[in-house]
């Protein structure tokens, strides 16, 4: 079968790996570094199942920066591009979406587009009206950071947003490439479809506020923390995933699909999820005045990535945190062993770790690191089970 899958992305890759051991496969992305990085078997984020099946399967992956190229003869055309949150408009900037089912449409009109990118509720219905086109379907994905082709191989779930035949061809290809073949399948509406992917993700974000407000309480009361967690986690119907307090919740999905859903609940009565997006900002809030209290003079922020092993800075807290210590006129300097300048717009970048040491009065890590034991009383964290 021919597939075209469209953004290279953590997504669109990882999928692009599972389908193409069995399928001709175009991975399409208007990044030619990207696409010159895959034609020579390399990947530019951590994914260690990635690299392996580069290094030690026959994959029939074709990367190219030419669309028509890659749609025209494709079975399924997926769609995994980024569509971030707009504040101004409370709604999920689309366009690139929209953008590829026009292209799609132009080259391949009996293509049947799946939707991996996260989408509104009612968003599928909507989008068959604008083209007059049916065979357009919402398959959500559950990937995590770092491990999304694992999460490929081995699905918590398989859900399509579609009863048709193509629906179920479509879900066979996913469960073709697994390794778990007992993964549960489940067909519903599109607007189920779509939920289901936004109410993950916030009872995700709910579990984090949640275990971040009792840290917020404990350190404000002076108590210990680690034991109150592990206390309640003990509870089998509580469970200790989820559980080590953080700056706050960040990354590719978490803040965007929360806020999509809570948009979404517009004229709908609800007190959680409001509370879910008020918390995050509050714990950031409550960050920073805990550094503020240390009077520092000059904040060292280790890390933009907000997980061990992430190359992501995409909506990262950190971000938001150093905004609240810049309005005090607190200096900031960074060590980003990833980031190439050495001058961002709010802070001045130091790539020599000891250096970095020496010119912080705080240093503030969501995450600990063995590179920080030398100074742990210069360090403000809030990791209390030294896990992501």
């Amino acid at each position: 079968m021919n597939i075209a899958i469209i953004g290279a992305g953590y997504v669109g890759l990882s999928l692009s790996v599972l389908l193409s051991q069995s399928h001709h496969v175009s991975v399409i992305d208007i990044d030619k570094h990207k696409i010159e990085a895959l034609t020579n078997k390399k990947i530019w984020f951590h994914d260690p199942d990635i690299e392996l099946f580069f290094q030690t399967k026959t994959l029939d992956l074709h990367p190219t920066t030419n669309l028509e190229e890659g749609v025209k003869a494709a079975t399924f055309v997926i769609i995994a591009t980024p569509t971030n949150y707009d504040e101004k408009l409370n709604y999920f900037d689309t366009s690139t979406v929209e953008l590829v089912i026009k292209q799609t449409l132009r080259v391949n009109p009996k293509a049947t587009i799946v939707i991996k990118s996260t989408i509104p509720v009612g968003y599928v219905f909507e989008i068959r009206k604008v083209f007059k086109y049916e065979k357009i379907f919402f398959s959500p994905e559950f990937l995590r950071e770092g491990t999304a082709l694992h999460d490929n191989l081995y699905p918590s779930r398989i859900i399509v947003g579609d009863h048709t035949k193509e629906a179920h061809d479509f879900a066979a290809l996913l469960l073709e490439g697994a390794l778990n073949k007992d993964t549960p399948v489940l067909f519903m509406n599109p607007k189920e479809a779509e939920s289901v992917k936004l109410f993950a993700n916030t009872f995700l974000a709910m579990r984090v506020t949640f275990f971040n407000e009792l840290d917020t309480y404990a350190e404000i009361r002076g108590l210990d923390s680690k034991s109150i967690i592990e206390g309640v986690s003990l509870d089998p119907r509580i469970g200790s995933h989820y559980n080590n307090p953080s700056f706050g919740y960040g990354g590719y999905c978490l803040p965007k699909d929360t806020k999509q859903l809570l948009a979404n609940y517009e004229n709908v009565p609800n007190n959680l999820i409001k509370a879910i997006v008020d918390g995050n900002r509050t714990r950031k809030e409550h960050i920073a005045n805990m550094i503020l209290k240390r009077q520092p003079k000059v904040v060292g922020i280790y890390r933009l990535t907000m997980k061990k092993g992430s190359e992501n800075f995409r909506q990262s807290v950190i971000h938001d945190i150093i905004r609240i210590l810049k309005v005090h006129d607190v200096k900031i300097i960074v060590y980003e062993p990833l980031l190439i300048d050495h001058n961002i717009e709010y802070a001045r970048v130091i790539n020599n770790l000891d250096d970095f040491k020496t010119k912080a009065d705080v240093i503030v890590a969501n995450r600990m690191d063995e590179q920080l034991a030398d100074v742990m009383a210069k360090v403000y964290t809030r990791d209390l089970f030294h896990c992501n």
